[in-house]
């Protein structure tokens, strides 16, 4: 007992020559600690050390970053023809190879115009300038027509212009009832996307691409059809209007019926 004694004293004494270096925090067993409970010890900040050594705590792992919640796919609304929309149809006309023509076509021309016309202008197929270009209707025939469309009231802008072909038949020939029967669903699937209030079919290929008719187009212009329930005002190609300037007057007659249809008058002639 009496060294128990000494340890203690030595322990105190050990005590107060560490406040005098001016530690602060010192570390003594649990044992020690009660047979110092009745010794007036300086005071001074300890810590307990149990017998056995308190198992480390785990540093606490770090939140996790919230994962990003991918965007739900946007619903993309598909019509009866298949397409949901203008772009989607251009695009499968763009990478269509399903005739000989887009072995020699530089560019298709899937049409242009608005995508909600009231009158939708359908000619025969691309030439030159509209292969190089992408565009319909832009030589002297397009040049014609949008004269023909602005004398209306309206513009390319606010009509669609397309045709029965989307690519050039090479040397401007007719196009044949082979790529007719191939390339016509992309125009009917157009059409179904516009809901044009009128078709006009410029020319007998036009005429025969919609309708299935061959009579000479001078017998069937001005007289309305229907295309699937769209009423169609067949008339003159305008590059034959250019060959035959006689025939100009019965294109301007047949345009002002489809006025008439829609409820319209064509706009004062602009003085020069």
């Amino acid at each position: 007992m009496t060294n128990l004694n000494n340890i203690v004293n030595d322990i105190e004494q050990y005590l107060k020559h560490q406040i005098e270096e001016g530690e602060t925090n010192t570390e003594i067993s649990q044992d020690i600690m009660e047979k110092l409970s009745n010794k007036t010890i300086p005071k001074t900040t300890t810590t307990v050390s149990d017998s056995t050594p308190a198992t480390p705590t785990a540093p606490a792992k770090p939140a996790p970053t919230p994962t990003k919640t991918a965007k739900p796919a946007t619903a993309v609304k598909v019509n009866a023809t298949g397409c949901a929309d203008m772009d989607a149809i251009t695009l499968k006309i763009s990478s269509c190879t399903q005739c000989s023509l887009a072995k020699t076509r530089t560019n298709t021309v899937p049409g242009q115009g608005s995508n909600s016309p009231e009158i939708m202008f359908i000619g025969e197929a691309p030439g030159a300038k509209e292969d190089e270009q992408g565009r319909p209707f832009v030589g002297r025939s397009g040049n014609f027509l949008e004269k023909m469309i602005v004398a209306m009231g309206y513009s390319r802008e606010t009509v669609f212009i397309g045709n029965i072909l989307k690519c050039r038949p090479p040397d401007n020939r007719k196009p044949t009832q082979e790529e007719i029967d191939i390339c016509i669903p992309y125009l009917k699937q157009q059409i179904a996307v516009l809901k044009p209030k009128v078709i006009i079919a410029l020319g007998a290929t036009s005429v025969k691409g919609l309708l299935g008719k061959t009579p000479a187009i001078s017998k069937l212009r001005g007289e309305w059809q229907k295309f699937e329930g769209i009423p169609l005002m067949p008339t003159f190609h305008p590059a034959y209007i250019l060959r035959n300037q006689s025939k100009k007057g019965e294109l301007w007659a047949d345009l002002k019926k489809v006025l008439t249809f829609l409820g319209k008058t064509p706009p004062p002639i602009k003085k020069q």
